[in-house]
Parts: C-alpha cells; structure tokens; sequence
C-alpha cells in the first residue's frame, strides 16, 4: 500500500501565495509521475500541474502562476501558488502513480487540502 498525505492549504487574499507539499510513502520502489489536481464545488476534478522525469505540464489556467516541483526526498512534491485568484479555490489532491517492488502499478490519492482565496 502507498500512503499519500498532503498538507499546506489555508485561506488567503487574491492576490497572495500559498505552498502545498505532498509525501508518498509506502510500498514504493518506483514512482513515474506526481501530480495536483483540484475540485471546486459542483466542477469535476481538473489536473493543474504534474511533474515526471520528462518534465512537467499545468493547465493553461495556473500557467505563469503556479510551479510544481519534487523534493531532495523524491517522494515529495510541491506546488508553490503565486498570484492566487477567488477561481482557484478548491481541494486539492495529490495523486501518484508508482511502481511497487511487486512490479505492479499503483495509482494513489491524498485526501485533499482546502484552499480558498478570498477577494
């Protein structure tokens, strides 16, 4: 099993800045890709950011503002939020897709952080 626990949502002003931190741990002997993604009330989850050894890609709407990242603990990934807007707010979950040293595939989520920007 892999264990996925996020951590650094909060309210603040459009405008401000916040960083969300996520940790995989568990039975992870590989991992291919991390990834935030985020569900406001009555949308669908959207991916805003994911990060693999090919680089990363963002939705166009956080492009410029937001940037995800990976830790010196490769298990670790960040998203650091600048310029947040009022549209930003939502949970937002970690996902990671790995590989276990039974060679199969996982896909894991966290269980989401709140964030809201107030105008």
């Amino acid at each position: 099993q892999v264990q996925v626990v996020e951590s650094g949502g909060g309210l603040v002003q459009a405008g401000g800045s916040l960083r969300l931190s996520c940790a995989a741990s568990g039975s992870i002997y590989r991992i291919n890709a991390m990834g935030w993604y985020r569900q406001a009330p009555g949308k669908q989850r959207e991916l805003v950011a994911a990060i693999t050894s090919g680089g990363t890609n963002y939705v166009d709407s956080v492009k410029g503002r937001f940037a995800i990242s990976r830790g010196i603990t490769k298990n670790t990934v960040y998203l650091q939020m600048n310029s947040l807007k009022p549209e930003d707010t939502a949970v937002y979950y970690c996902n990671v897709d790995s590989v276990d040293y039974e060679d199969r595939v996982n896909s894991d989520w966290g269980q989401g952080t709140q964030v809201t920007v107030s105008s």
